[in-house]
């Protein structure tokens, strides 16, 4: 796990920086890489017409660090005067336990937010740039599993285990799937399973995930859409004052959106079954004008 400090993470944020690559005005970020040409060649890689969730079910308890999804009912079958059934969904998304997706508004860092935009845009309003509501047409790109235990020969990755770009380097040869501008790549550590194992953690403690050497190596790839199935960092990050460095690199630096929490059990025995790595990712964010965010189901198409 790397030590450095924030003039080493300063530094790091300069060199992968999508600041005005695509202009001094945009507000979509490396999104600008899902072309219309690489929509169609995702599209091109479903030929058995078989969709999986990307998403975990909705965790209606109190986890570590995160709040609970209420579902709350107001009218049900067991009322004689009703003639339907409604409800009503809380949830504080952003966290260690609902999918969901981060916006470019999502971070600051020194007083800024992707592209310079001051982080003044964000009120109690909502955010007057960078919000979700941008991303409303959604994600349809090539999804990409990186199935980091399955390299190891394990069922999932211990707390603290810092993913480094020589594992993702040998994921790409071992699966014989390359990473390219565009994509969307799925970080498995396996986190579900130790779930299912162990049950809950102190997850800012002891969780495994990218290390920050890895900014690097997506910078390069060009990735345009980052997602794992927790928060993508690895924690503690062995960082000094910067407790998410994949989280704020990605986001601030790079325009790069983040899913966290996503489930790819499923996935993982899926592409293992086929010895296919590569699928057809869609997914779209609720229309929230102003939003931070927000909770999302991805979808993966053989």
């Amino acid at each position: 796990m790397s030590a450095l400090g924030r003039r080493d993470f300063d530094k790091i944020i300069d060199s992968i920086s999508n600041w005005g690559r695509w202009g001094t005005q945009d507000q979509l970020g490396a999104l600008n890489l899902i072309t219309p040409e690489k929509r169609k060649s995702a599209a091109q890689l479903v030929d058995g017409g078989v969709s999986l969730s990307l998403s975990h079910d909705v965790v209606k308890e109190t986890a570590a660090s995160s709040p609970a999804f209420e579902h709350r009912m107001v009218s049900t079958g067991f009322d004689s005067n009703a003639d339907s059934s409604a409800d009503v969904y809380t949830v504080q998304y952003h966290g260690y336990t609902q999918t969901h997706l981060d916006a470019l508004c999502h971070l600051f860092y020194k007083g800024q937010m992707y592209n310079g935009i001051s982080q003044r845009e964000v009120s109690e309003k909502g955010a007057g740039k960078l919000s979700v509501l941008l991303m409303k047409t959604g994600l349809f790109t090539r999804g990409v599993l990186m199935d980091i235990p399955r390299l190891l020969g394990a069922d999932y990755l211990p707390g603290r285990h810092a993913v480094q770009p020589q594992d993702l380097d040998a994921w790409e040869k071992k699966s014989g799937t390359q990473v390219g501008p565009g994509d969307a790549i799925f970080i498995r550590t396996g986190r579900w399973a130790r779930r299912a194992k162990q049950g809950d953690w102190d997850f800012e403690s002891d969780s495994a995930g990218l290390d920050v050497a890895c900014l690097a190596w997506l910078r390069n790839r060009d990735v345009a859409v980052l997602a794992g199935d927790m928060a993508s960092d690895v924690m503690p990050s062995g960082m000094d004052g910067i407790k998410l460095p994949i989280h704020w690199g990605t986001i601030f630096a790079m325009g790069v959106p983040i899913l966290d929490n996503c489930d790819l059990e499923p996935i993982g025995a899926e592409c293992a079954k086929r010895n296919r790595w590569e699928f057809l990712l869609t997914a779209a964010p609720l229309a929230v004008a102003g939003g931070t965010g927000s909770p999302i189901n991805p979808i993966a198409t053989f």
